[in-house]
């Protein structure tokens, strides 16, 4: 075991449980738990918040080992991290990538001026919103084909649904990540599959995990472009590259413009990419911009005005505190594993 370590300073008040919340998979997550300390946020930071994290790293598509990750929030604007690596070039990279994945590279200043120039109703209420939150940061993990698998659990299911597949299909299968007396990972964490043991995964175990077929015949296929994703994970993060990378992963049958780009806005942070076929998303911005609910059309159309912005136009809402009306009974799933 190799444990590497550093300090990224963000160079402003940073929120970590609401830049890294995003990537969490529900609270029994077993590849990622943000612990969100005391501080709310807001100009003085999140101090006292931290983050365990483990996954897989490569480059140019090629393995360099696993890692477990501790993200350390020691004030308002600096994280401690620490990273031990099964080998000495999976600690290194996965130290040179925190940046990115802490979101030190997302710029929202050009944000904060469009909302200005705008100066309409919606505008100003986002303003108010993103003053309360100076610290939210969208963050760029890197590991698009890990995403990509998270998303596709998530594909026309319940919420219960979704984060019950993902939590037993790491309990089940999934490795311990790299554990020393110097960076003791917990006993809950496991390590995200491989594209090798996706597929070793049994047709029926798919079905105990609550697992529609669909869902798992997508997965692999996916895992059978483990290689391509993992070299398209190393795609520029500017604009137009995300949006050509997005278009690439939509050929995979199973993958639409919503798989896309909910794994793009945890793996590449991308901050034009609206999830376009979510079943809440389009009345949560139609109620919050307009005071009406909407479709998929309506909702592009209200944050058109935004682009290049417009996922961290949806962001803010998330983070608002604003919700949604509700009509109709909630989902009830049968549970068809035991029969």
């Amino acid at each position: 075991m190799h444990l590497a370590q550093t300090v990224v300073d963000l160079g402003a008040a940073y929120d970590l449980p609401r830049s890294l919340g995003i990537v969490q998979r529900g609270h029994g997550d077993p590849a990622l738990r943000v612990d969100p300390g005391e501080h709310r946020g807001g100009p003085g930071g999140t101090p006292g918040a931290g983050a365990w994290m483990c996954f897989r790293i490569s480059r140019r598509a090629e393995p360099l080992g696993s890692v477990t990750l501790r993200l350390d929030q020691v004030s308002a604007s600096e994280i401690r991290v620490r990273a031990l690596g099964s080998t000495e070039e999976a600690a290194s990279a996965a130290i040179e990538r925190a940046p990115r994945l802490l979101g030190a590279e997302d710029d929202w200043s050009a944000f904060d001026a469009l909302l200005e120039t705008l100066g309409d109703d919606s505008a100003a209420a986002l303003a108010r919103v993103r003053r309360r939150h100076p610290g939210l940061r969208l963050p760029a993990t890197g590991q698009l084909f890990d995403q990509l698998i998270t998303v596709i659990l998530e594909q026309k299911v319940t919420h219960d649904q979704a984060r019950h597949g993902w939590r037993n299909l790491l309990k089940t299968f999934g490795e311990r990540p790299p554990s020393s007396a110097e960076l003791q990972a917990p006993e809950w964490m496991r390590l995200p599959l491989t594209a090798g043991e996706l597929r070793g995964v049994p047709s029926w175990s798919w079905h105990q995990l609550w697992v529609q077929p669909p869902l798992s015949a997508t997965i692999q296929r996916v895992a059978g472009r483990a290689a391509a994703i993992h070299r398209l994970a190393e795609t520029p993060m500017d604009l137009e590259s995300v949006a050509g990378l997005a278009a690439q992963l939509t050929s995979i049958p199973g993958v639409g413009e919503w798989t896309a780009a909910e794994a793009l806005q945890r793996s590449h942070g991308a901050a034009d990419l609206p999830a376009v076929g979510d079943w809440h998303l389009p009345h949560l911005v139609g109620e919050a911009l307009s005071g009406r609910r909407t479709d998929d059309a309506g909702m592009l159309r209200l944050l058109e005005p935004y682009r290049p912005h417009r996922h961290r136009v949806i962001r803010l809402l998330r983070v608002s505190g604003y919700r949604q009306q509700r009509f109709g009974p909630m989902l009830a799933p049968a549970d068809h594993r035991r029969r």
